[in-house]
């Protein structure tokens, strides 16, 4: 008897699940002729048909009962639940597989955006339309194109590839590949994509990214390039506002001036569009390209402001230079690219055809036109020391208050030396014998140089000079008070720029060490000013 009782279970269950299957169908006119129409009912004015919740309606319609097949024809309106609406010339729908194929002016919408194309594969199983053949998407922000895409209606996504474009009054996106979401305007790139400002032309370039169309914030993780007015940056990733003007830059960067001849590298920037400022750090380089020989300034931090004619570039600790003909180091770097002037602070040094130029301040001069190196001034504790040429350990010295220098196709070729110039200098003959060393003091002293090496000098006020042969040169006058050989840290290649040099490590005191003063019995002049400084009785 339970058996009998499950099986009618069964068989009633079976016969419910197929008959929700089955669509309901009316019409004003329905007749057969299987002989025009085999295995089709007729459905003339007032077509109507539903199925699981969608109501198709028509002008014309074939109804295939046994294939549980509809084929509408004219006028077509199919409505899913409260949001879908679609309309077309003509639909052909299986209830089986719940697959809907509309074509001829097909428009589909719902709450958050219209759909327009030719030919549209609708999914209801999946709720998903599909077309492969061109269709506009319209919603409150953009109008995007595609030749093929997905529409996936729970999460409202479009999945579009093949020339593909979102449009509003504001940008222009052009890509291969994107997935679209029409109730929060968001766009996520996989392909090569380009975001165009309308308004200014900037450029976004990407094949990897996120694009927010309401709020025009982005974020690329791919061959990103920023194209601006007057700048291109490039980056690993890159973010940007642009209603802001900021954007941020990460790893392998490279900003390049379009209208200057310079580009900044490192591995984290940001760039502000309004106060035309770019600020960058980790192995921050700013390269200056000069008869395709390029100078590379490197430090912890970089700092470029103002606009192409009235551009300032800072540079700030443990700064190096490299060019093939000039290296340098100092602490911070200030170049004015208007008046060509770059000014090296905090222990500066330079090294330019052998010789070693120090000071307290050094300036460097550019024609501002050709670009190249016009002219040099070392100021206070001005010195200038180069090897004598055959000798380790002999140095040719010229030092003084100031120092004044003209360069000559980026070689130094006059240095005039002003207040207290001194100078020693190894005379060797043709033959390179040493000969003599020669020790001058005068108040201003002229030099000529010729690659690098003294070629003639000229005393401008009186002078003193004692020569010395080899064998009686006083060990005083070897070196010139305040001289000190830097070699060790000249930058021989644009790589070493980004070394660093070691740090001089001062040995650990001990506990008695430190406690020694403590323990030291006070001088005199010491225990009478520490009476001085005792409160007095009132």
């Amino acid at each position: 008897m339970k058996r009998i009782l499950l099986f009618i279970f069964f068989t009633q269950t079976a016969f419910v699940f197929s008959q929700t299957k089955k669509m309901v169908v009316g019409a004003a006119q329905q007749f057969v002729d299987e002989e025009k129409y085999p295995g089709a009912t007729v459905l003339l004015g007032n077509v109507k048909m539903t199925h699981k919740g969608a109501v198709l309606t028509c002008s014309k319609a074939y109804y295939y009962k046994k294939l549980n097949f509809f084929k509408a024809i004219n006028n077509v309106l199919i409505k899913q639940g409260d949001t879908i609406t679609q309309t077309s010339d003509y639909v052909d729908y299986d209830a089986n597989t719940e697959q809907a194929l509309s074509w001829g002016n097909v428009v589909l919408k719902d709450p958050e955006m219209t759909l327009t194309t030719d030919t549209l594969q609708f999914d209801r199983l999946n709720q998903k339309l599909y077309y492969r053949t061109f269709a506009t998407i319209k919603d409150r922000t953009n109008t995007l194109k595609s030749k093929n895409g997905n529409y996936y209606l729970e999460n409202k996504k479009f999945t579009a590839t093949t020339r593909v474009t979102v449009v509003n009054p504001e940008h222009n996106l052009a890509s291969n590949h994107l997935d679209y979401y029409t109730n929060s305007g968001l766009a996520y790139l996989y392909g090569p994509s380009t975001i165009t400002n309308t308004k200014n032309e900037n450029k976004i370039y990407c094949e990897r990214g996120f694009y927010n169309t309401k709020t025009d914030i982005s974020y690329f993780v791919k061959n990103a390039k920023l194209y601006l007015k007057e700048r291109t940056v490039e980056g690993d990733s890159l973010y940007y506002d642009k209603n802001k003007g900021f954007a941020s830059a990460t790893n392998n960067i490279q900003v390049i001036d379009t209208v200057k001849n310079f580009v900044t590298k490192g591995n984290y920037a940001e760039i502000f569009e309004e106060k035309d400022s770019l600020f960058i750090i980790k192995r921050a380089v700013a390269i200056s390209i000069i008869d395709k020989d390029s100078t590379f300034i490197h430090g912890d931090t970089l700092l470029v402001t103002g606009i192409p004619e009235k551009r300032i570039v800072r540079t700030y600790h443990n700064v190096k230079i490299f060019k093939s003909d000039l290296q340098g180091k100092c602490d911070s770097i200030h170049t004015d690219q208007e008046k060509g002037l770059t000014r090296m602070f905090r222990n500066p040094v330079l090294w330019s055809d052998g010789n070693q130029i120090t000071g307290d301040t050094i300036h460097l001069l550019s024609n501002v036109e050709t670009e190249k190196l016009d002219s040099l001034k070392v100021l206070n504790n001005s010195f200038i020391v180069s090897k004598d040429s055959l000798s380790n350990d002999n140095f040719n010295q010229i030092k003084g208050r100031n120092m004044f220098g003209k360069f000559s196709e980026n070689k130094l070729k006059l240095l005039l030396v002003k207040g207290n110039a001194e100078s020693v200098y190894f005379n060797r003959n043709e033959q390179g014998v040493l000969e003599t060393i020669t020790k001058e003091i005068s108040s201003n002293i002229e030099f000529t140089l010729n690659e690098g090496e003294i070629e003639q000098i000229k005393y401008l006020k009186k002078s003193e000079g004692t020569t010395y042969p080899p064998s009686k040169l006083p060990e005083k006058v070897n070196r010139l008070k305040g001289f000190i050989w830097r070699a060790s840290e000249q930058p021989k290649s644009k790589e070493d720029i980004f070394k660093k040099d070691k740090q001089k490590k001062e040995p650990i005191k001990s506990d008695k060490d430190l406690i020694k003063p403590i323990l030291t019995k006070p001088t005199k002049k010491e225990r009478k000013k520490s009476k001085e400084t005792l409160p007095t009785k009132n």
